[in-house]
């Protein structure tokens, strides 16, 4: 990690630039993939099945039958892991659930707004290096919750044909019945548009590499919604002189692992920590599976080292980082005052990898300093807030001649005459 020593202001954002490839670069190689799968539908699927993930699919649909299958060859540890879990993230999310509140803004005049699910919605589910199948937990409850008629879960299966067996346990657990054996920017162009074998969708949710996010991003000018722009994973970590080297090391680590194109900050007042964080690193690495994925990472990453606890709200909000740690003595303290942060995580005891999995909150988060605008995803991410208003007779002689007024002056004569039309009947 490189190590930035009371930088001005002014450098803030050259030490905390993102390791990201060119978009329209990424674009460009994504589009014609976009192109092929309209126009030629499960086809093309299949082509860039072969090409990327090396199998040849007779069959898109995953079966009852590979589902039953997958079942058996869970542990039973995990299952009960990955069931507390989804309790855990089913109560926080069903605690977002919002009621009806009519409001009269003016006798007569009845206002009110509801939330209804959006019907079709597609989740993608990252399978390669790392199967992600916490994510299926953290997409589907919602939409469920929401009340989404229609969820569509598309993850790619390796070159035997076959999908991770933990994510059709756990799609198989929320009762997800329609997931098809596609991964990459070919997912989400058949969410997109629909094949012959999958169904078109409304919004498309989940995480994946820099040629997902282009997907989504260009799926965006076809209609469809999406999550967030969302791209590799990041923490920025806050620690002070209370803080365990070892702890931060870890939650650093816990990132670094996530891809070569991930980023972790660690920004310190304490010099001192630096050195004792950076042995920590050197000697958790040494256990680590992924040790070649987060040393690439590493690579990447930041120390800073500031002088005052306004200088970190500034590097914070400058960063905006998807995972924020505060690993500090008044962590409640300093949260208040963070203004762009995809999840905060307070105090010595609360790893991010807590959030990423069972503490209850959703793991899907802007990154790339998206957080300074867009929120993680949650109930209100499946669903539509619609408006209602209903005005009696009393309301439009009341309000009317307010409306009259205001569309006289803005020359639309049409929108003052519906109102003219009904006070000439009363």
């Amino acid at each position: 990690m490189k190590i930035a020593r009371f930088p001005a202001p002014s450098e803030y954002v050259a030490i905390l630039t993102r390791p990201v490839e060119n978009l329209q670069e990424i674009e460009a190689r994504v589009e014609p993939i976009l192109e092929a799968v309209r126009s030629k539908g499960d086809q093309a699927i299949a082509e860039f099945s072969l090409k990327f993930d090396g199998n040849t699919l007779t069959e898109l649909l995953v079966s009852r039958q590979e589902i039953e299958l997958a079942k058996t060859l869970v542990d039973g540890t995990l299952k009960s892991a990955i069931q507390q879990a989804a309790q855990n993230i089913r109560t926080f999310h069903s605690s977002q659930k919002e009621e009806s509140k009519k409001v009269e803004t003016m006798p007569g005049v009845i206002c009110w707004r509801k939330s209804i699910a959006i019907q079709k919605v597609g989740l993608y589910i990252p399978g390669g290096t790392a199967p992600l199948f916490s994510t299926v937990l953290m997409l589907g409850i919602p939409a469920q919750i929401a009340g989404c008629e229609e969820i569509v879960l598309c993850t790619p299966a390796n070159k035997e044909g076959i999908v991770n067996p933990v994510i059709l346990y756990t799609a198989d657990l929320l009762g997800i019945s329609s997931i098809f054996k596609i991964g990459g920017a070919q997912a989400i162009a058949a969410m997109t548009f629909g094949t012959q074998t999958v169904p078109k969708v409304f919004k498309i949710f989940g995480p994946g590499n820099q040629y997902v996010t282009a997907a989504k991003q260009l799926a965006t000018k076809h209609g469809i919604a999406i999550d967030m722009p969302a791209g590799p994973s990041e923490v920025m970590v806050v620690a002070d002189e209370t803080a365990n080297p070892s702890f931060v090391a870890a939650d650093l680590l816990s990132q670094a692992e996530h891809g070569a194109d991930s980023q972790v900050v660690l920004v310190t007042q304490k010099e001192s920590l630096i050195k004792q964080v950076q042995d920590e690193i050197e000697k958790q690495l040494t256990q680590l599976p992924r040790a070649h994925v987060a040393k690439k990472a590493l690579d990447n990453s930041t120390i800073i080292l500031v002088k005052s606890e306004e200088e970190i709200l500034e590097v914070i909000n400058q960063y905006a980082p998807e995972h924020l740690i505060l690993a500090i003595a008044s962590p409640e303290t300093l949260a208040e005052k963070v203004k762009n942060a995809g999840s905060i995580f307070l105090g010595h005891y609360t790893p991010e990898s807590a959030g990423d999995y069972a503490s209850g909150t959703n793991h899907t988060l802007p990154t790339n300093g998206y957080a300074n605008a867009y929120s993680g995803v949650s109930l209100d991410s499946f669903v539509k807030k619609v408006t209602f208003q209903h005005i009696s007779k009393e309301g439009i002689k009341s309000l009317g001649p307010i409306v009259e007024t205001m569309a006289e002056n803005e020359l639309l004569h049409a929108h003052k005459n519906a109102v003219s039309v009904r006070l000439a009947n009363l």
